[in-house]
């Protein structure tokens, strides 16, 4: 590979390349498409699956099909005027409503941190190093990933070179580029140190007992307790996240998801008094429809709101209240 080939590879993130190269998979071999592509061909492939994918699939896939054709020298048949009206008449005859990650409460971190604390002492006692490792990695993940609200992909890049300890205080974590950086200067995020359910203990703890130095910080272990040299998948998160809710007695453990850490985080910040302004530094969103996208309301269906008016009505149009008025 050349050193140009080596960068322009480099200025697109793995993930995004990967649902590329799958989107044009699926318009060549499995829908048969031709490319390049024409107007209507590209008309056809929407129409074709306008019940079967969600809007924001095939928004995907008309990127995908788009950079295809300009990587390829080839105008670039997305953006034809047919396809605008045919995103928004798929978009008016199949409305469907956004599905979000369910958010990860306070309560059940407290739970499955007790139930992993249990787990690491009673592998530790056993002499059992893989089980051991497991529950002291997993604990640490879950831990960073609920107060640092990450997103799944930034847990599993997370480097030890790039994580400063500040003792008693807290620990910072760089990484070099996020969703949201689209300059690619890298973000510093921190975590505090706290008097539980702390991510900065459970990351050291699980750092010195697998010897770790330098590279991925979160990796797999397999059923000899030997470390992986390479980070989680991505597509192993959610498996691995319900499979810890799930062992550790959380009710529907499989209606979570990487996001649903997150989204907690983002709900309990938000019903514990943090300003939306905080909120957005904190966690590194750039704009507030995102971040409102994460955030329940403290009172989703305005029952205490309404009940409370109700409540005030109910009292001044009682005899003692009407007595006292006049």
């Amino acid at each position: 590979m050349s050193k140009i080939d080596h960068y322009l590879h480099a200025g697109t993130r793995d993930n995004t390349r990967a649902a590329y190269q799958a989107a044009v998979r699926h318009y060549e071999i499995e829908w048969g498409g031709f490319l390049p592509a024409t107007g209507e061909n590209i008309a056809q492939y929407l129409v074709d699956h306008a019940e079967s994918l969600a809007m924001n699939t095939l928004c995907q896939r008309l990127a995908a099909l788009a950079q295809w054709h300009i990587d390829q020298g080839f105008a670039d048949p997305t953006k034809a005027p047919l396809i605008k009206k045919i995103l928004r008449g798929i978009q008016r005859e199949h409305p469907a409503q956004e599905k979000q990650a369910k958010p990860f409460q306070l309560e059940q971190l407290a739970l499955v941190d007790r139930w992993l604390e249990n787990s690491i002492a009673a592998a530790n006692a056993s002499g059992d190093r893989a089980a051991e490792l497991r529950h002291t990695r997993n604990r640490a993940l879950l831990l960073l990933g609920f107060w640092r609200g990450f997103r799944g992909d930034e847990l599993t890049r997370l480097q030890i070179e790039y994580i400063e300890i500040v003792p008693g205080q807290g620990m910072s974590l760089f990484l070099p580029h996020t969703k949201s950086d689209r300059q690619n200067k890298g973000s510093t995020f921190k975590a505090p140190a706290l008097k539980q359910l702390c991510p900065v203990a459970a990351y050291t703890a699980w750092k010195e007992l697998a010897g770790l130095t330098s590279g991925p910080v979160f990796r797999s272990i397999n059923r000899w307790g030997h470390i992986g040299d390479e980070g989680l998948h991505m597509d192993s998160l959610i498996p691995l996240l319900r499979s810890i809710f799930n062992d550790a007695g959380v009710i529907n453990a499989d209606d979570y998801s990487a996001h649903s850490l997150r989204r907690g985080f983002a709900n309990w910040a938000s019903s514990s008094g943090w300003d939306l302004k905080t909120l957005m530094e904190y966690v590194g969103w750039k704009s507030v429809q995102s971040a409102m996208r994460y955030v329940d309301a403290v009172d989703p269906f305005s029952q205490h709101r309404i009940e409370s008016s109700l409540s005030l009505q109910g009292n001044a149009s009682s005899p003692k209240s009407r007595i006292t008025a006049s």
